[in-house]
C-alpha cells in the first residue's frame, strides 16, 4: 500500500491459482427451526481432523455460547487438488465433526455436500453445478429435524433445578438454579427471606399455542410493534428479538386482539416464554 500510494508499481503479479478449499462456518443456529440462534453449552467438541482439514475454533467441550455474542463456534477448512476430492473429504470431516449439548449448522453442511445440486460429483447425477447464491432459500428442500436436547439431560434438569426468589436493586426476579447451589445460596443468606420451591425445568415449547404468542428462542426484545387491546391481522408483526447478533421478527399466528402484553425493550426472554395472548 505505502509503494502504491507513493506511485510505485506493487512489485508482484497474483499468486498461482492451486487447489480447491471449502470453508464450513459451525453456528449455533437450528436449520431444522428456520436457522434460530440456539445459545447454549457445549457438552460435547470433537472436531475432525486428518490430511487437508484445517480448524479454526474458539470453544471446546464445557464452553458456554451466550445469546449476547457471535453465534460462530468453529470454521473446518477442507483443501485438496481439485473439487471431487475435497467434496469427498468434506463430507468424511463433518460426519466425524461432534458438536452435542446445543443446537448447530452441522446436519445443514452434511446435507449440503451430499445433495446432488451442490456435488454432482458425489452423486452421480447427469445434472450440472447450478448452485448460486440463493440457493438455500429457494431451492434447497431443508428436511433437517429441529434439534432435540437428549431426554436423559431434561430428566436431569427436571429433578435437580429449583427456582429462588431473590430481591435485586428493590425487584423481585426468580432465578433457575442447580438445587444444590440454591441451596447454598440460601443457607449463606444471598437469598435472605427465599422460599425455594422445586420446580420443572421450561422446555422450549412451539412459537404458538392457541391464543399464546411464545417465543421460539432465547433472546432480548429490541422492538414492540403493538399496544394492549389492539387488533391485529395474522402475520402482522409484534416483537422483535435479538439474539447472536441476529434480530427475529416474531409475527401474529392468528388475527385478533391483543391481550396480557407484557414485553418491554430490553427484557430478555427464554424459549417458550409467553409474550401476549391474541384472542378473538
Amino acid at each position: 500500500m505505502f509503494r502504491i500510494a507513493d506511485g510505485e508499481e506493487l512489485g508482484y503479479g497474483d499468486p498461482e491459482l492451486r487447489g480447491r478449499s471449502f470453508e464450513f462456518r459451525i453456528n449455533g443456529e437450528d436449520p431444522g427451526r428456520g436457522f434460530l440462534p440456539a445459545p447454549g453449552t457445549v457438552t460435547t467438541f470433537a472436531a475432525s481432523s486428518g490430511p487437508g482439514v484445517r480448524l479454526d475454533a474458539g470453544v471446546e467441550s464445557g464452553s458456554v455460547i451466550g445469546p449476547a455474542g457471535d453465534s460462530l463456534l468453529a470454521k473446518p477448512i477442507v483443501t485438496g487438488a481439485t473439487r471431487e476430492p475435497v467434496l469427498q473429504r468434506a463430507a468424511r470431516a463433518l460426519e466425524e465433526f461432534q458438536v452435542e449439548g446445543m443446537a448447530t449448522a452441522i446436519p445443514l453442511h452434511r446435507a449440503v455436500v451430499t445433495d446432488q445440486a451442490f456435488a454432482p460429483e458425489l452423486t452421480g447425477s447427469a445434472d450440472p453445478f447450478t448452485v448460486h447464491t440463493r440457493w438455500i432459500e429457494t431451492e434447497f428442500v431443508n428436511e433437517i429435524p429441529a434439534f432435540a436436547a437428549p431426554a436423559d439431560t431434561e430428566a436431569e434438569d427436571d429433578t435437580d433445578r429449583e427456582t429462588i426468589v431473590v430481591e435485586v436493586g428493590g425487584k423481585r426476579l426468580e432465578v433457575s438454579l442447580p438445587s444444590s447451589l440454591g441451596m447454598s445460596l440460601a443457607r449463606t443468606g444471598l437469598a435472605a427471606g427465599a422460599k425455594p420451591k422445586r420446580r420443572a425445568a421450561k422446555k422450549s415449547g412451539p412459537v404458538a399455542s392457541d391464543d399464546t404468542l411464545a417465543s421460539p428462542m432465547q433472546g432480548t426484545i429490541v422492538k414492540i410493534a403493538v399496544e394492549e387491546g389492539q387488533e391485529v391481522k395474522e402475520g402482522d408483526l409484534v416483537v422483535v428479538l435479538e439474539a447472536m447478533k441476529m434480530e427475529q421478527p416474531l409475527n401474529a399466528h392468528k388475527a385478533g386482539t391483543v391481550k396480557g402484553l407484557a414485553a418491554e425493550v430490553g427484557s430478555t426472554l427464554t424459549s417458550g416464554a409467553p409474550i401476549c395472548e391474541i384472542t378473538g
